[in-house]
This record gives structure tokens, sequence and C-alpha cells, in this order.
């Protein structure tokens, strides 16, 4: 079994694995499955390669419904991708899923069942904007559930503030949402901002509103950015600047040589 207990004693570098679209939604083409498996596992591969503590195996399908809900052609493809990951990386490796945009129950089910050790969960509690609508968290369902499949183990890294996560409603400080967040028993916090300024700031605000909580960036690092976004933050989930294109290979040289910047903040 996975355990994700490197989360918050190290900065821990996550690298995306963006599937094509999953069978079940609108854009899904024949063959489209057989290249997300085969580019998963090269993926996790060069991943594990490169000196990553894991990835987020995270579907790519164009259009998303914003409930908790995931067509059961889509939970079996990533059932199967998953499974494919974890026979092909090391306990140590860490695997992450996300049915987009908030499918957290089959997320959950994918990852107790095929191996995985965490979710990264968009919305948990409350209620926020995304590209393709409000979306909202709706947590006694989840944990009630959770409970069913003796879940516990599996780690939730929910959003604050992130690239499809905004907060609608009574306006609260990122330090407020983490603080409600770790109460209901997220393991960890993400933030992203493109400015790096405001960026710090709000991981400033979580680390003070709960000491000790791993604050992780959903976004916007690189390899020319990484040592000034990091210095404060716990780790980064990291998607284009390891691709030879957005949503392409993931090249093991782009991995290490991220990495190795990241280690040397560790001293």
């Amino acid at each position: 079994m996975r355990t994700f207990d490197t989360l918050g004693k190290r900065k821990v570098i996550i690298g995306l694995i963006h599937l094509q679209p999953c069978p079940g939604t609108p854009h899904h083409k024949e063959g489209d499955f057989e290249q997300s498996l085969e580019k998963a596992v090269a993926g996790a591969t060069a991943l594990e390669k490169g000196g990553a503590d894991g990835c987020l195996i995270q579907t790519v399908d164009k259009v998303f419904p914003t409930g908790d809900e995931a067509d059961y052609a889509r939970v079996a493809a990533v059932a199967a991708i998953t499974q494919a990951v974890s026979q092909s990386t090391g306990l140590k490796f860490q695997i992450g899923v996300q049915f987009f945009v908030n499918g957290i129950s089959a997320s959950l089910a994918v990852a107790k069942v095929c191996g995985g050790s965490f979710l990264r969960i968009t919305a948990l509690t409350g209620e926020g904007d995304t590209q393709w609508g409000p979306v909202k968290g709706d947590p006694i369902p989840f944990f009630a559930y959770r409970e069913r499949l003796h879940a516990q183990n599996i780690k939730l890294i929910a959003e604050v503030e992130g690239m499809h996560f905004h907060w609608r409603g009574i306006p609260k400080s990122a330090g407020e949402l983490a603080k409600e967040l770790a109460t209901l028993g997220a393991h960890a916090v993400e933030v992203a901002h493109p400015d790096e300024d405001t960026n710090l700031k709000l991981v400033r605000e979580v680390k003070s509103a709960v000491p000790g909580l791993p604050v992780i960036l959903g976004g916007h690092t690189n390899h020319e950015n990484a040592a000034r976004r990091l210095t404060e933050a716990d780790g980064a989930f990291v998607g284009t600047c390891f691709e030879d294109q957005w949503g392409g290979n993931i090249l093991e040289s782009r991995v290490r040589e991220y990495v190795d910047i990241v280690r040397s903040l560790e001293g």
C-alpha cells in the first residue's frame, strides 16, 4: 500500500499526467484510451526516474460536470490507467487521482482500489467559480463514502485559491478557508496565482492561520522561477514545463533539472 508519508516533510514535486478525453465523454475518439494508457505509464516512469515524488492522473475531457459525478466508462478508463501506473512504479512513488472538475467520490474509489495515495480536490467545501460553471463542495456524503471504503489512508489536497477554484460568497481570506479545510480533514491545501508576490502572500496567510499545514503550489512554476516560488511553499503540482508541449510527453531530463533546483532549497 502506498502511503504519502513525505507530505510536509520535504518539498513534494508532483507531475501532472494529462489524459486524452475519456470514454463516455463528448470529445472521446477511438484510440484515445490506448494513447492515454501508454502516455500515463511513460510519463509516470519519466517522473520517477527524474526524481519527482509522484504524479497526478487528471482527466482532460474538454467539458466537465461540476458535481461529484463521473460516467461509468470514464471511471473504468481511469481505474485501468491508475492500476497500470501503480504496477509500473515503486511504492514510494505517489499516485493521485482527479476526475475533473470535482468528481471526488469516483477519484477516491479509483485511488483506493487501484493503488493511489492522494486526491487533488477542487471544492471540498463551500462554493467556487470555475470556467465550466459554479462548483459546490458537499463533504458529508463524501466523508461517509470514505468511511465505507476504509479509505482514510488516501490523503486529501484541497484547493484554497487555485487555477480552477475561486471562492464565491461571503469574502474569506486564504487563511480562513485553509483553517476550515484542515478542520474537515484536508492533509494539505493548494494555492496558485500567476503573480509571484500575491502567490507568496497566499502561502504566508495559510501558514500563519494553520501552522504545520503543508501548502502546495497548484501551477505557474517553471525552471526559471521554481527557486523563488518554492522557497516557502511545501511542494508543487507541475505540468507544462515537464512536457514537450502542453498535454504532451513528459521528459525525464526536464523533471530532473526541476527537481535538482527544488532540492537545492532544502539544504
